[in-house]
């Protein structure tokens, strides 16, 4: 039986603008995508038919609404393969939090098939399947810094960003991401810096990074949830350079430059946000 194991690696937001509400029904967008330590493991096993999915967290659905699920279906559509896989999920980063674990288990799914069926597709042609599945799968099989445009599909590759200490915090509440790009206000002045946030990380500037984060996605979610408004004043005032949640939330994370402060911001959030989850991470 042939095996084989994947890290599967999340991602935070180092900027995100919705510009305006296409006619196909998605958004436009512009996201700067930074890849980070935070992984779920992923075994995959060759078996003679269908999808076998197992995984250590109970609250993730196994059935075709998982990405995973979807990722082996479309490799059997594209490749005319019809074999089946064994996939169990060893998952580390939160469910439904903004730092796109599901998109990046499809993601790796797509690459291990790619070695277990021995397909030799290109980075590229993963990345086109990858979009029919998930607006950010395209993104996790590239990885690193990137920015995303179109629906997230149409990626160009950044300097890398990596090695920065960062803290993310998720309460452990829910946040509908059709419910927020559903209530966004796009004609508000609040925009992204684009060009701004690129050079400082060209330039490895940390500090610069942190002064210049956005996400417009932030104002609606913050409305119903206050929470994520006291999680990001409680990180600056612990040490970090900047706080920012990523994605649709409703995880934030802080961008250090410091260790201590750091491991000291994430003990007091540790114990003030006991109903959540306070991990530390490395850009990658």
């Amino acid at each position: 039986m042939k095996e084989i194991v994947l890290e599967s690696y999340g991602k935070i937001n180092l900027g995100l603008d919705v510009l305006y509400k296409r006619e196909d029904g998605y958004h436009e967008i512009n996201t700067i995508m930074q890849q980070i330590s935070l992984s779920d493991t992923l075994i995959m096993r060759e078996i003679k038919e269908d999808i076998e999915l197992d995984c250590n967290n109970k609250e993730l659905p196994l059935d075709s609404t998982n990405l995973v699920y979807r990722a082996w279906k479309k490799m059997q559509e594209k490749t005319g393969i019809n074999k089946g896989i064994q996939i169990n999920i060893h998952k580390k980063i939160p469910i439904a939090a903004g730092l796109a674990g599901g998109s990046a288990n499809a993601a790796a799914v797509l690459k291990g098939l790619n070695q277990l069926w021995g397909l030799n597709l290109s980075e590229e042609e993963l990345r086109e399947i990858g979009i029919e599945i998930g607006a950010d799968v395209p993104y996790c099989i590239m990885g690193g810094t990137a920015l995303a445009e179109g629906i997230g599909e149409r990626l160009t590759k950044i300097k890398s960003f990596k090695d920065k200490d960062i803290l993310l915090v998720n309460p452990g509440i829910g946040v509908s991401t059709t419910e927020v790009y559903g209530n966004l206000r796009l004609n508000k002045e609040l925009r992204m810096d684009v060009e701004k946030i690129i050079s400082s990380i060209e330039r490895d500037d940390i500090k610069s990074v942190a002064d210049n984060i956005t996400n417009v996605m932030e104002e609606v979610v913050m409305e119903k949830n206050p929470i994520i408004s006291e999680i990001k004043k409680d990180m600056v005032s612990y040490g970090a350079l900047g706080a920012l949640m990523s994605g649709s939330g409703p995880t934030v994370f802080g961008l250090f430059d410091d260790m201590d402060k750091l491991k000291f911001c994430k003990k007091i959030l540790t114990e003030k946000y006991s109903k959540g989850i306070v991990l530390l991470a490395k850009t990658i």
